[in-house]
């Protein structure tokens, strides 16, 4: 324990910014754990303290203001011994987009769309009570292990008829911002949508669609240059992703989406349009991989194709984790294709390949893992739902079960012929 900010117990430093640092912290009173952003004020020059207090009193406004599953919620805020700081819902395991602008670490074209469109909504729902963010970038939007988004750090955002005093002129990510925002000029919700389309572009390739040596030189671009194609970058992304992005990339704001409910309407269309090509090429390229893995050597193909209609198909970029040792969780997993490894708080007690599974635990309700699960490369996952694989026949849960089983003791008799002196038998 490092003490107390106000009634908050502080845990551990879970990240530093130049703007402050963030605790891992715990709430007496709800008993829960927060993330508190203790702001940096005691050094520097003062125009820099007062931009700092200016985003620590714009945040604190938002207390409760926001409330959208897609904004990270502020619940509180105040100011102990110069200390200002802003206490925020603590998300478990989440990281931020950055983690996914990579070209070699690259999500799938249709959890890009999904992500984007959560963002879509969430901006839209924080326009229509008068908030404008001013900085959306990959760094302010977080992926929770649950796959699902949160927007963060409003420090710098506008808000109509607000009565406090807010950051003026040219603010942001130079890489983010609109040609309105570079030039000092209005700013409005749809700069908002403007930064975000600068996000689906670079999760979507790698890469930032404008790009320069300078300063100068990459806000010249951005009032005045047209991004690549992001076909350039990413052979295969569809036209309808290409006209999506370069709405929302307009350089005149009222040629870009009228508000966030209209990007997201079109992202649904691509969406929908994914998922059609996906399930007609998908579902039998993964029904001949199944076939494949000595695990479905028994089943019939009306059994496969039913454990498939119970299962859903997940592919893990490298040291992404799965499972969580301590939590719950209803699905059996089976690789079919790539490693794991096998974690036991910090120590690494195994590993998994092609062809086997894990989480048993599901067999017994309400129990918890007992180990943590990370791609240890790419690794991609059938993930079988104990509830949906109910509802098949009698004959297809009888030989899943009989095969999981079967798996299951032939890999923890490697695991103590391996290190029979020291393994202890590994479960998920």
């Amino acid at each position: 324990m490092l003490g107390k900010i106000g009634k908050y117990d502080i845990i551990k430093e879970v990240g530093k910014g130049s703007t402050g640092t963030v605790y891992l912290s715990h709430d007496p009173f709800y008993g829960r754990d927060v993330a508190i952003k203790v702001n940096h004020t005691e050094a520097g020059q003062e125009e820099d303290q007062n931009v700092v207090r200016k985003m620590f009193f714009n945040e604190a406004n938002m207390v409760g203001m926001l409330q959208h599953p897609n904004i990270l919620p502020i619940y509180d805020a105040g100011e102990e011994n110069d200390r200002y700081y802003v206490v925020m819902e603590h998300v478990h395991g989440a990281r931020t987009l950055a983690a996914y602008c990579d070209p070699n670490n690259l999500l799938r074209i249709s959890d890009v769309v999904e992500i984007i469109f959560k963002c879509a909504k969430a901006l839209h729902y924080s326009h229509g009570r008068g908030v404008v963010h001013r900085d959306i970038k990959p760094s302010n939007i977080m992926l929770t292990t649950a796959s699902d988004v949160r927007i963060i750090d409003f420090g710098i955002a506008l808000r109509d008829g607000s009565d406090t005093s807010q950051i003026t002129g040219i603010a942001g990510s130079p890489s983010y911002m609109s040609p309105e925002q570079v030039q000092g000029g209005d700013i409005t919700h749809r700069s908002d949508l403007y930064s975000l389309g600068t996000v689906m572009y670079e999760l979507l390739t790698g890469y930032r669609p404008l790009r320069a040596p300078t300063l100068s030189k990459l806000l010249h671009q951005i009032v005045y240059a047209t991004p690549a194609p992001m076909h350039t970058h990413r052979p295969g992304l569809s036209e309808i992703l290409e006209e999506i992005v370069s709405k929302s990339m307009e350089k005149e704001p009222e040629k870009r989406y009228k508000n966030g409910l209209d990007f997201a309407a079109d992202l649904t269309r691509a969406f929908q349009q994914l998922q059609q090509q996906e399930d007609q090429i998908d579902q039998q390229q993964r029904f001949d991989q199944l076939r494949k893995l000595s695990f479905f050597h028994d089943f019939s193909h009306g059994e496969i194709w039913e454990v498939l209609r119970a299962s859903d198909w997940h592919t893990y970029a490298p040291g992404q984790e799965i499972v969580r040792e301590g939590e719950m969780d209803d699905r059996f997993y089976i690789i079919v294709d790539g490693a794991v490894a096998v974690h036991r708080g910090e120590t690494a007690v195994g590993a998994l390949q092609t062809g086997d599974c894990f989480g048993e635990t599901s067999y017994v309700q309400n129990a918890r893992r007992t180990a943590t699960i990370k791609a240890h490369r790419s690794v991609t996952l059938l993930r079988v739902s104990s509830t949906l694989l109910e509802q098949v026949s009698a004959a297809c849960q009888l030989r899943f079960t009989k095969m999981f089983l079967r798996s299951l003791i032939h890999r923890l008799q490697r695991a103590d012929a391996a290190h029979r002196a020291t393994q202890v038998p590994v479960q998920a």
